[in-house]
Formats: C-alpha cells, sequence, structure tokens
C-alpha cells in the first residue's frame, strides 16, 4: 500500500511539472503574440505591456505557491489568491484592448479554473467579479463591441465551471484512494483475524483429542497396575500395557487427522461415530450399541468434529464412572437438527435414585462438560446432561444450519447442564 501511495505521489508531481511547463511555454507564445501585433488605439499598447508584465508577476508568485514547501499553509492561500487574482484582471484588462494581445484573455480564463480548484467558491466568484469588471471597463474605453463585452465573461465562466468539476473529480479521486486504502487494512484484518480463529480452532481441537487420549490412556493404565498389583497376572499386564502404547500412538495420529479434518471434508458422521464407538470396544472391552435414525445430511466438518468429539469424552465418562454394563450411542437427524445421545447405567442404581447424582469427575477434573458446551456454543447447539432413571444421559443438539456464532447466547439460548460440576 505504501508503494501505491508513492507511486500516486510521483504521478502527481510529474503531472503537475508538466502542467506548469505547458503554462510557461503558454506564457512565451502570448507574449510574442501580443507584441508582434501591437493594437492601434491610444494606449492600448502600453496597456498590454503592463498587463503582461503583471501577469508575469504573477504567474512567478503562482509558481512560488505551488512549489515552496516551507511557507505555511495560510501565507500560501494568500499569496495563491492575490497571485489569480492579478492574472485574471490583467488578462482581462490586456485583452480588451484587442490585436494580438486578445489572447492574453486565456491566462484569465486559466487562472480562473486553478482558483475554482483551489479556493473557496466566494474567493472565485470575487476573482471573476474583478474580471469581469475589468473586461468591461477595458472594452469601453479601448472601443470594442459586443463580441469581447459578452466573449470575455464567457470564458471566464467556462473557466469557473472547469475549475468547479475538477475539483469534484479530485475529490472524488481523493475519496476513492482512502476508501482503497480503508479496504486494505480491512482485508488485513480480516486476514489476521482469520489466522487467529484457525489458531484457536487448531488448539481447541488439540486440547480435546489429546483430553480424550490421555484420558483413555490413564484408565488403560490403572488396568495395568491393578493386574499388577490386585491380580498378580503379569501376562495380562504386559497385554494392558501394550495397549496403552498402541493408544498413546493412536492418539497422535487423532489429533493429525482431527486438525487436518478442520481443513478439509471430514467423514459423514456416521461413519466417524461408528469407528469411534468400535475403537471404545476395542480399547475397553465394554458392550456399546450404536443407531442411527433419520435421513444422514452433509454437515460442515466444524460441526461433525464437535459432535464426535462430544462422543469420544462421554465414551471415555461412561467407561471410567459407568457400571461396565453396555453404552449406548443414539444419532438422530430430525427436520430442524441433529442430536446426539450417549447413555450409561450407573453403578448402584438404587443408592443413586435415592441420593441424587453421585459426586463423579470427569478425566480432567470435571472440564470435560464444560469442553463440550463450548463447542457447542460455537456452533449455536445445546447440551443437556444428568442422572435419568438410573442412566447417565448426554444429550447434544446442533442446528442444521451450523456456523460460528457471532457474539454469546442471549437468555433465551441457554445450554443446559444438569450438575456439570459433578461428572
Amino acid at each position: 500500500m505504501t508503494a501505491g501511495v508513492a507511486a500516486f505521489r510521483d504521478n502527481r508531481e510529474m503531472l503537475r511539472v508538466a502542467l506548469w511547463s505547458i503554462r510557461t511555454t503558454g506564457l512565451v507564445i502570448v507574449g510574442v503574440l501580443t507584441f508582434a501585433s501591437p493594437p492601434s488605439v491610444h494606449g492600448g499598447a502600453l496597456t498590454q505591456a503592463v498587463a503582461y508584465a503583471v501577469i508575469c508577476a504573477g504567474v512567478m508568485a503562482w509558481g512560488t505557491a505551488e512549489f515552496a514547501p516551507r511557507i505555511p499553509a495560510p501565507a500560501r492561500r494568500r499569496l495563491l489568491t492575490a497571485a489569480l487574482a492579478s492574472v485574471t484582471v490583467a488578462g482581462c484588462l490586456g485583452g480588451s484592448a484587442g490585436h494580438g494581445g486578445v489572447f492574453l484573455i486565456v491566462f484569465s480564463a486559466v487562472a480562473l479554473l486553478s482558483a475554482a480548484e483551489e479556493l473557496t467558491m466566494e474567493t472565485v466568484l470575487v476573482c471573476a467579479a474583478l474580471g469581469v469588471l475589468a473586461a468591461e471597463t477595458g472594452a469601453v474605453v479601448f472601443g470594442q463591441g459586443v463580441g469581447t463585452m459578452l466573449g470575455f465573461p464567457l470564458l471566464l465562466a467556462v473557466g469557473v465551471l472547469m475549475g468547479r468539476n475538477r475539483a469534484a473529480l479530485r475529490v472524488q479521486a481523493e475519496q476513492a484512494r482512502q476508501l482503497l486504502a480503508q479496504h486494505e487494512q480491512l482485508r488485513a484484518e480480516q486476514r489476521r483475524a482469520d489466522v487467529l480463529e484457525e489458531r484457536t480452532r487448531i488448539a481447541r481441537e488439540i486440547h480435546d483429542v489429546l483430553a480424550h487420549s490421555l484420558g483413555a490412556l490413564g484408565i488403560q493404565l490403572q488396568t495395568v497396575r491393578a493386574l499388577f498389583t490386585v491380580h498378580n497376572d503379569p501376562d495380562r499386564a504386559l497385554e494392558a500395557l501394550s495397549a496403552a502404547q498402541r493408544m498413546a500412538s493412536e492418539g497422535l495420529t487423532e489429533t493429525r487427522r482431527a486438525v487436518h479434518a478442520l481443513r478439509t471434508d471430514a467423514l459423514p458422521l456416521p461413519d466417524q461415530l461408528a469407528r469411534a464407538t468400535a475403537e471404545a470396544v476395542r480399547q475397553h472391552h465394554v458392550p456399546v450399541d450404536f443407531q442411527s435414525a433419520g435421513t444422514p445430511v452433509p454437515l460442515p466438518p466444524e460441526a461433525t468434529v464437535a459432535l464426535l468429539r462430544v462422543a469420544q469424552e462421554s465414551l471415555v465418562n461412561a467407561v471410567k464412572h459407568g457400571s461396565g454394563s453396555g453404552i449406548t450411542v443414539n444419532l438422530s437427524y430430525r427436520s430442524d437438527g441433529v442430536r446426539l445421545t450417549v447413555a450409561n447405567p450407573l453403578p448402584d442404581q438404587g443408592a443413586a435414585a435415592t441420593a441424587g447424582a453421585p459426586a463423579l469427575r470427569t478425566l480432567d477434573s470435571g472440564y470435560g462438560l464444560t469442553g463440550m458446551r463450548e463447542r457447542l456454543l460455537l456452533l449455536r447447539g445445546s447440551l443437556d446432561a444428568g442422572l435419568r432413571d438410573g442412566q447417565w444421559v448426554v444429550t447434544a443438539e446442533l442446528p442444521l444450519a451450523t456456523g460460528p456464532q457471532a457474539s454469546a447466547p442471549s437468555d433465551a439460548e441457554p445450554v443446559r447442564a444438569v450438575q456439570e460440576d459433578t461428572r
């Protein structure tokens, strides 16, 4: 963007230099025409000579106001006003003498054009009025006809209109340049926001996958310890230890797969859940029943990953805190969204029903449901977890039109998490 601004300034400077070269050349040509054919009326030649000298002085002051960088802005504006006014009046008065000096009116029109572009409208009207007065006075004194009396004011009016038009175009160009700069800035900020969002998503995914993998690994290591210390069965302990090593390797693979899924299309959700339940059966040797109902519809990768993480966290919790009985995983596609339910019986169901929810903790010290909830919040979903008929039931729901949530949900969109601090 800096290079574009520099190029814009360089082009503007080159244009200004070229314009002043044309003005200087035109001043010389007009001088030659003026003095090559002097007017025959009394005092006409002297008037044109004085007018030409005033125009030259005004052009020099004009150039000084534009090219001198150290002149303060108020002084520059006053110098420019005086220079353009003098050129306008001198050109109209000298041109009204006739013959070759009539071309002096061109500088009056050019001066008014620049005045209309640089100065306020009140100043421009004053300069134009002085020019018209000088032209009409000269036409009367030197006996000029209707062409001079009407033509000169018309040329001045054309110069004013062209100057205002150029001023409007310059304002529009400046506004377009500012809008372009703002657009580039917004694009850069959007790119930074996208990068931060991607980093956040990857960090969340890595955290959740590792929490799931390490939680399952912890259960397996507890099994190994029990086999060594309680059952004194080193063969089965070594098998469990090998399984733990395999689970650690698979956890790393799952982490890479999860990050990859954020950037590409993930497998359909039923396939992902079927694989997750099969892994739970193979790793923890507990029966898991997975069922899918309704017509599957494509989901965004982040929605698929979120529901998959809910299922994995719930399966690990069920293995750790459950009674060892069967775990049921139900996926239901409905007209308004997708519902995932994971249920497992709790040990000592009679006592649990009497005392309420048991004081259980998740593998990550109570943050399992919190992580699920945050995931679903980002997709405008909801989470319900609690004790029902002797079973711990986790229910996650997502609308079909999922997407990142712009702001925190209102009170009208609560996430239900019953006793989440105890699970």
